[in-house]
């Protein structure tokens, strides 16, 4: 179970050490290395704020934001959330400078955009230097499928038919495209333009490939805008997170309503015209960097470490061998249906409680009592509500005319070891909720070029939702707040 769990961690300041499906044309340490030395803000993968915090076992401070401050006050609990961190307070990071505590620029988001909700910060001192360790959810497939199977007795007879009937109903759908993404892994390109078309067809039938087209498009952006807010929050050692939140905004209608990846699914004409909206410049080469990355990383997370990518079909394979197979899509597409049954409300802590107990004795091996999301280290970072090393303190927030926030009132409540409630809505694959315009203007709007506070993630991709929690001592924050700001991080040459 601990080799799972690791698989699913990445170290970025370390060498990639997983094992990987044979005849992939590119490793994932040639993926590294291009990411990491190819691309402009490449650099910050390895160099960004976030995860030197973390390694320099000092007091680190995260913005959380919440809906029902004073539930928390009345209760004395913060519940965590599940989604992309399987259970842990959604936070981002917190920079104290002279004038009080700046938000990173993914927390600017999640202020600007829920306006009703109470800003709080926590202080969490570590024992020790923090591991920087994060979890990357595009790898959970087998955990996902294990858990299912696990407490598959939980489902009527009936209920685990038709989840059956329904996967193998979408992998018959897609499997002519999952075969073509398995063809480009290994080498034998195909045009991007129709790579594209295909891929938002086979989203409708395979809903996972909505959430990896979604972060390969965010991982594109990030790493590769060189626009002057982008190169802004660098000087900070942030990826700009603001670009794929266009991006999805601009893609999906109805996505203030409900972040659901599920329905991202821009054909090539649209890609490339929604990411020359954002940046003209990246519009030319995005369709073949999906082309080539989508492809590596639906065979890296979809198959079995012990397959061939250049020899496995999809097309008249049975559900029982794609099991042995292809675990970690069948997870993903058993853990993405199973949110739509319609008892999924009743069943939802059975699930995702054994997943979030595993996950919390991983971080407490390893020393993490604030793991983040591992996809890139972009600022999405929780608190483990059960780690026993550390001392979390929290407070409710004010924010000022620049944009810090202050202490206002420490707020006395624990974090406990409890799932928010939350539940998938029912399924509308064309869901057209009108998009709240007041949200719109916030995401395309001009941005302030100063980094700011957090944001949340979808389900499993981007809205990790949840109730929340602090402790209690430590030193005076306001004191805290008065050292001196974070260098100045000049952008390398190649950027």
């Amino acid at each position: 179970m601990h080799d799972e769990w690791e698989h699913t961690h990445t170290d970025y300041t370390r060498p990639a050490q997983r094992p990987t499906p044979a005849s992939l044309a590119d490793s994932e340490t040639d993926w590294r290395h291009y990411l990491e030395h190819s691309t402009p803000n490449g650099w910050l993968i390895r160099n960004n704020a976030m995860t030197e915090a973390l390694a320099s076992g000092k007091p680190m401070y995260l913005l959380h934001t919440t809906k029902d401050i004073d539930a928390i006050r009345t209760s004395g609990e913060i519940h965590v959330s599940t989604g992309c961190l399987i259970g842990a307070l959604y936070c981002s990071p917190l920079t104290h400078q002279c004038e009080g505590l700046r938000p990173h620029n993914l927390g600017t988001y999640l202020m600007r955009t829920k306006p009703s909700t109470t800003p709080m910060i926590f202080e969490i001192t570590p024992n020790a230097p923090i591991p920087p360790k994060g979890i990357d959810y595009l790898h959970l497939g087998p955990i996902h499928l294990r858990t299912y199977l696990r407490h598959q007795s939980f489902l009527a007879p009936a209920e685990n038919d038709r989840l059956d009937r329904t996967v193998l109903a979408g992998l018959r759908a897609a499997a002519p495209f999952l075969d073509l993404a398995l063809r480009n892994a290994a080498g034998h390109a195909t045009a991007a333009s129709a790579f594209i078309d295909q891929l938002a067809d086979a989203v409708a039938h395979l809903p996972f490939l909505g959430y990896l087209y979604f972060e390969v498009l965010s991982e594109y952006l990030m790493l590769h805008s060189s626009t002057p807010e982008t190169k802004t929050y660098a000087q900070s050692g942030e990826l700009n997170n603001w670009l794929y939140k266009r991006l999805a905004f601009a893609a999906v209608p109805g996505m203030g309503q409900l972040f659901d990846l599920a329905r991202f699914n821009p054909r090539h004409r649209r890609l490339v015209q929604l990411v020359e909206g954002l940046e003209p410049a990246l519009g030319p080469g995005v369709a073949e960097y999906v082309r080539r990355r989508l492809s590596h990383l639906f065979a890296r997370t979809g198959l079995h470490p012990s397959q061939d990518v250049a020899s496995f079909t999809f097309q008249g394979a049975d559900l029982s061998t794609l099991r042995q197979v292809a675990p970690g899509l069948i997870g993903q597409m058993v853990f993405r249906e199973i949110r739509y049954m319609a008892r999924y409300r009743q069943l939802y802590h059975c699930f995702e409680k054994s997943k979030a107990l595993e996950a919390w004795d991983y971080w407490n091996r390893e020393g993490i009592p604030t793991p983040f999301n591992g996809i890139l280290p972009k600022g999405e970072i929780g608190i483990n509500p059960v780690y026993p090393r550390s001392s979390v303190r929290a407070w409710a927030a004010e924010q000022d005319s620049k944009g810090c926030l202050h202490p206002a009132e420490e707020v006395t409540a624990v974090l406990t070891p409890r799932l928010a409630s939350w539940w998938a809505p029912p399924r509308q694959r064309e869901m057209q909720n009108a998009t709240d315009p007041s949200v719109e203007l916030a995401l395309m709007g001009a941005l302030s070029p100063t980094p700011t506070p957090r944001l949340p993630v979808d389900g499993v991709s981007h809205d990790c939702h949840a109730p929340e929690h602090p402790d209690r001592h430590q030193p005076h924050l306001r004191a805290l707040v008065r050292e001196h700001g974070p260098r100045q991080r000049p952008i390398p040459r190649d950027a």
